[in-house]
């Protein structure tokens, strides 16, 4: 059985800031992990790659060949990747043991995990090859400056939780650039009829139903629970990988180490 993260989340969110920071996190500590890049359009990597789907299909041919724009052309790209799912990948991955941990670094289209079948069909192939996933989803801090923008966040999110179907861990990346974190204290573990109150206040009359309705799907889903994630502290680091790894039962079937808890020889 293998494992994997799939990292997703908005453009310039920090998926690939993530990915290099876990890479040298676990390395620090010791652990093997291979990052893979699934974005055609990315350029430069603080990271050793993997797999690159640039050996697969080069969006610039793809933009001059079929005269498509950046969006257009990246989509295309996303499509023969899942076309070539048997061939490609398959190939890619046999060369990976059944314990191997893998991350996959995604583009940022959002409509990639919202409502297009891309990444749905990938995570089934990685099922069918026996691999545990969970979708990893980054939302800015910076992004969160009010309630209005937290709940779009979250509905993008939860968007993403039911198109991939897999289990979710959601992170509030760029803390460590966050000058004011009491701003986004109330976010972190906020309570539904405060935010319910905030929500109407920003928002006219007429939609205090829909705002009670948004609310309510939020705190059923459990999607008002962020992970703040501070590149500075190898802690926090730490805690959000053991978070996913305890999602996609990670190291569970591992020798316990008795010797950690035996006394002390005199």
């Amino acid at each position: 059985m293998g494992y994997a993260q799939l990292v997703i989340g908005p453009a310039g969110s920090g998926k690939s800031t993530y990915c290099s920071n876990l890479y040298k996190h676990c390395e620090t500590v010791g652990r093997m992990i291979h990052i893979v890049n699934l974005d055609p359009a990315a350029e430069d990597f603080d990271y050793p790659v993997a797999i690159d789907i640039r050996e697969f299909i080069s969006l610039e041919e793809v933009m001059e060949e079929l005269g498509l724009g950046p969006n257009g052309g990246l989509l295309y790209c996303m499509e023969q990747l899942e076309d070539n799912l048997d061939d490609w990948l398959t190939t890619e991955l046999d060369n990976y043991l059944d314990d191997d941990y893998l991350v996959f670094d995604c583009p940022g289209q959002i409509e990639l995990f919202s409502h297009v079948p891309v990444l749905k069909n990938f995570v089934e192939h990685l099922n069918r090859k026996s691999f545990n996933v969970c979708a990893v989803y980054l939302l800015d801090s910076q992004f969160i400056t009010d309630v209005t923008k937290f709940i779009s966040g979250c509905m993008a999110s939860l968007s993403a939780m039911v198109q991939l179907e897999l289990p979710h861990v959601n992170i509030l990346s760029k803390m460590d650039l966050v000058t004011n974190k009491r701003d986004l204290e109330n976010y972190l573990n906020p309570e539904p009829r405060t935010l319910l109150a905030e929500l109407n206040q920003r928002m006219a009359p007429q939609f205090g139903k829909l705002n009670k309705a948004l609310i309510e799907l939020v705190d059923q889903y459990s999607m008002v629970s962020f992970l703040p994630l501070d590149l500075r502290k190898e802690s926090s680091i730490q805690y959000i990988l053991s978070q996913i790894d305890s999602c996609i039962q990670y190291g569970e079937d591992a020798d316990v180490k008795v010797k950690d808890f035996d006394p002390e020889d005199d």
